[in-house]
This record gives C-alpha cells, structure tokens and sequence, in this order.
C-alpha cells in the first residue's frame, strides 16, 4: 500500500512539473488571435501585472511570508527587471516582428543557456548524455518551428551567413528572441540566489508585479489603441494567458527551480512548442507535417536523455522528479 502511495505521488509530482510548458504551450496558442488587435509591451504588461497579484494572494492564504531585508527586495528587484520586463519586453517586440516558429525555436532554446550558466555557477553534472540530449532537443524544436524549405536548404547547400543576413538578423526581430531567451535563462538561475532572502512563490508574485511596471510605463508613452480592438473572445485569452499561463505556470516553475536541478527542469521547456504544435492542431486545424513530427520525437528523446542522463550513465544520482518524490515520501 505504501509503494503505491509513494507511486501515486510521484505520478502527481512529475505532472506538475510539466505543468508550466503545458500552460505556456497552450497560452501560445490563445494568444495567437490576439496579437494583431492590441500592442506588445501593453500585452506583455497583461501578462505580468495582474497574474503577481494573483500570486501574492494565493501566497498570503498560504501563509507565505513577504521579504523582510534590503538584500531580499534587492534581489527580487534584479530577479523582475531581468526576468520580468526584459524577458517579457524583448519577447513581446520579437513576436511581432519575427516569425512565429523561428521566434519559439528560439525563445525554447534556453535550456542550453540555462545548463552552461548552472554548469558554471552551481556546479551541475550534465555528461555526455546530457549534452547530446540538450543538443536532440535544439534540433527538435527546430524541426517543430523552422520553414521546411529552410531545413532542406541547410541540408543541400549548408550554412552560409553573409553580412546582409547579419543585419536581416537584427532588423527582423531574431536578436530581441535571442535575447529574451538569455534573460529568461539568467531569470531561471537567479531565482536561486533570490530565495536565500525570500520565499520562492511571495517573489515570484512581486517580480511580475515590479517587472510589468515598466513595461505598462513604456506602452503609455510610446504605444496607442492598446484595447479598444479588443473583442471579448481577445479578453478571454488574455484572462487565459495571465491566469494559467503566467500565474500558475510561472508559480510552478520558479518553485521548482528553487529548490531541483535547473538543467533537468529547463529542459522540458522543449515541451512548450510540442504542446503549442498540438493544441494548435487540435483547435487551430493547423497542419502537422512529417519533419515537424519527426521534431516531437527528437525532442521526447531529448527530454528524457536529460532528466535520465545519471542513470544512463550509471551515475545514480536521483532526478529532480524523484527527489521531489521522495520529499513527499519523507513528509508523508
């Protein structure tokens, strides 16, 4: 009886912890419609604002306490401006002015950032297992978002990058999507300095709120029209995107960063576009081609590669899905 209970929480365990990439797949697919009748920056303050308020209560009902030194509010004020109004800032420019599948290749490809940055800092085995199935999951995702006929022109001609390509890059959007992937990648690593002097979820509450700040002050200056096109179906996926796809999903996410291993959790972030993909296709009737299938294989490889590389390996080090197991095991 107690090795199922223990086996019904780790079932529990692992479904939260793919949770978040499942919301912020959906809530892609939601705000797809919406982009067109609203501005970036006010969107990207949608997504912020309302959903840290809604964390702080949820916190506050929990008990959580509210930061208490200068060093606590300082690094939560570092923690938003970083992953809060430049991520979201640098996100919502890019999606507007970059393709959509290129853009979610390249915001999904931060868990290759996140893994050097903890590799560095924290001291993180990754091993070869690891590295290949970091580099399956680039090469999936980039199945999954890229042009056909880019992939088949790297296979017959390769890469060729001239200076006029350079500036297409800075001009079209790439580089404010490279960049809100590195800010969300220094976002996931600071959140472990941030809960030496906070709690991990009264935090996340208050950098959404004091990151969207300036986004919202942005928007009143150099933006217009930011909701009068907006129709009902608009605000029912704003509602959708800031309340499960920012509030519970961030909550989740920066909870377990907190606490497990930074490179087997940013790694299911390659989820994200495979349940966009799919969602997509079930309430879009967006078509799947073979490649982009071919992709969501790859990707489901490289995610368990990553979070079994120990194993693989024969290093048994636990994962981070069975140490929050035998948390609750231990608690239980």
């Amino acid at each position: 009886m107690l090795l199922e209970l223990r086996g019904y929480k780790s079932t529990i365990s692992s479904l939260l912890l793919i949770t978040p990439f499942f919301l912020w797949g959906t809530a892609m697919v939601a705000m797809k419609g919406v982009i067109p009748h609203t501005t970036p920056l006010f969107m990207a303050g949608v997504r912020l604002i309302p959903a840290g308020v809604l964390i702080l209560i949820v916190a506050a009902f929990m008990g959580k306490p509210q930061p208490q030194s200068w060093l606590g509010w300082l690094w939560i004020i570092i923690f938003a401006l970083v992953d809060g109004t430049l991520f979201q800032g640098f996100l919502a420019e890019g999606l507007v002015r970059t393709n959509a599948g290129l853009g979610s290749v390249m915001i999904d490809s931060q868990p290759l950032a996140v893994a050097l940055l903890s590799l560095w800092l924290f001291q993180e085995h990754i091993g070869l297992w690891g590295w290949l199935g970091l580099g399956l999951g680039i090469t999936g995702i980039s199945l999954i978002g890229l042009p056909q006929e880019w992939i088949f022109h790297v296979f017959e001609a390769g890469i060729t990058i001239s200076i006029d390509n350079w500036r297409e890059l800075f001009d079209s959007g790439e580089l404010l999507m490279l960049l809100a992937a590195l800010s969300m990648a220094v976002g996931t690593v600071m959140i472990r300095f941030v809960c030496r002097y906070a709690d991990p979820v009264t935090a996340t509450g208050w950098h959404m709120i004091i990151g969207g700040l300036p986004l919202w002050g942005i928007s009143a200056v150099l933006e217009s029209q930011q909701w009068e096109n907006l129709v009902l179906s608009d605000w029912l996926a704003l509602s959708y995107a800031t309340v499960f796809g920012s509030a519970i999903a961030y909550g989740l996410f920066f909870y377990f960063a907190s606490s497990g291993n930074l490179t087997s959790l940013s790694s299911l972030t390659f989820l994200t576009p495979v349940f966009a993909l799919i969602f997509g296709y079930i309430f879009l009737n967006e078509v799947l081609t073979t490649i982009q299938w071919f992709g969501v294989f790859l990707t489901l490889i490289s995610i368990y590669l990553i979070n079994q590389r120990e194993n693989i390996g024969g290093n048994q080090k636990p994962t981070i899905t069975e140490v929050r197991s035998q948390e609750s095991g231990v608690k239980s």
